[in-house]
């Protein structure tokens, strides 16, 4: 998802961004975080993203998104999902975005680098004791990333970096940016490379974005002056930017996917409570076939979102596949507004209660834009057409039902 922080502003005790026990988006029946932690307890449902992330920290939780807890195997999908929807079933969706871009994309891409600058910076984020914004979308449209104006030069001992990022998850909060810059002209992939820019390096300006459905995500806006660091700060090999941003943009997307089944399941829990109480005639409003129609046909959605992530999850987080990323990303961002929507509809004009079901569609729009526009990975799936086809015409082997007799039915 996106580089873009609830509605919640620093100083603010405001929290449309999440909703209230009694505007009815709240569900008390979702995961709880994977182990009690006197830090969720203490923590209050409109904290911001950084805030949830040192609590997650603090707990020892943010490396269960990982095979073996080692950031650098990949991330380990049932850990991420057990992550998201426990941070999700408590905290608001900017919140939660500020932990998932950090989780799947940020710290896998930092931690292709070594040195003394890139383990300080892994130790502290992996801890909760330090943010990390992921830098990636320039000035330009954030789907051609070839076309970036941010540049690195580099030197013998140096990396000069110029330029500015926009719509920036974390950037209000973050102890360092891992910026995507050029270090030579040219739209070739080989072109583009990370560095680890410090928050309080010379040269850089941090500004709020104008949003308040995203403030508590630490959304804003990086500009960079001639920022001067040494050479340990670039992350990885020179030239290996854009590889890098595509293999782990397939993780954040899948990422994108198993929250999406979390809120989708959430929100749907909730909306069939309210529906179950709210009464209609002599009955219930649960009880008109057209409602339960509606809502049946958001199930089948969420199932159909799942079953893509349980299919693909293992080959996008072992091998990064970009098909399969691409199929989990339009698959989110045509589910999560579609159901959010059905739901908004069917709580009427309770929706627009602060923090209600209205807000929280408007949030979860970003499924459709964050991690590339729903409209450019179909086009990736349609240059993959033939291929999808044909292996839709050898599906796998149907599960064998015992018969009770020791053999096949």
């Amino acid at each position: 998802m996106p580089d873009v922080r609830p509605s919640h502003t620093p100083g603010s005790t405001r929290a449309c961004a999440h909703p209230s026990p009694d505007s009815g988006t709240r569900d008390d029946s979702t995961p709880t975080p994977p182990t009690a932690s006197p830090h969720f307890d203490a923590l209050p449902a409109n904290a911001d993203g950084a805030e949830v992330w040192a609590a997650l920290g603090a707990a020892g939780l943010l490396t269960s998104a990982y095979r073996g807890g080692d950031v650098r195997a990949g991330v380990d999908p049932h850990g991420l999902a057990g992550l998201l929807a426990a941070a999700d079933a408590r905290w608001s969706i900017p919140a939660t975005l500020s932990a998932s871009v950090q989780l799947a994309t940020a710290l896998p891409v930092l931690a292709t680098g070594t040195g003394p600058v890139v383990e300080r910076a892994l130790r502290r984020t992996l801890t909760g004791r330090a943010t990390l914004a992921l830098a990636a979308t320039d000035t330009t449209a954030g789907t051609d990333l070839t076309a970036l104006r941010t540049e690195a030069a580099l030197d013998d001992d140096s990396v000069h970096v110029t330029g500015g990022k926009e719509w920036i998850a974390n950037t209000t909060t973050a102890e360092a940016f891992l910026v995507l810059a050029r270090h030579r002209p040219g739209r070739h992939f080989t072109s583009f490379s990370w560095v680890l820019v410090p928050a309080d390096a010379p040269g850089v300006t941090v500004r709020p974005a104008p949003s308040a459905l995203y403030a508590s995500s630490g959304a804003g806006h990086v500009t960079f002056e001639a920022v001067r660091l040494g050479r340990d700060h670039l992350v990885g090999r020179v030239g290996m930017g854009l590889p890098l941003f595509a293999r782990h943009i397939a993780v954040e997307r899948l990422a994108g996917a198993l929250w999406g089944v979390a809120l989708c399941r959430r929100v749907l829990a909730t909306t069939r409570r309210r529906l179950a109480d709210r009464a209609h005639g002599d009955a219930t409003l649960w009880d008109l076939p057209h409602i339960r129609q509606r809502f049946a046909a958001c199930l089948v959605r969420v199932q159909e979102l799942k079953a893509l992530a349980d299919r693909f999850g293992p080959s996008v987080s072992l091998h990064h596949d970009p098909r399969a990323s691409a199929t989990l990303k339009a698959a989110a961002g045509t589910t999560v507004p579609y159901v959010l929507g059905e739901c908004a509809q069917l709580w009427g004009a309770a929706g627009f209660a602060d923090g209600g079901i209205q807000e929280i569609r408007a949030q979860a729009a970003l499924f459709g834009i964050g991690g590339g526009a729903t409209e450019v990975v179909l086009d990736t799936l349609a240059e993959g057409a033939d291929q999808i086809l044909a292996e839709l015409a050898h599906p796998g082997p149907l599960p064998v039902e015992p018969t009770g007799r020791g053999t096949p039915a």
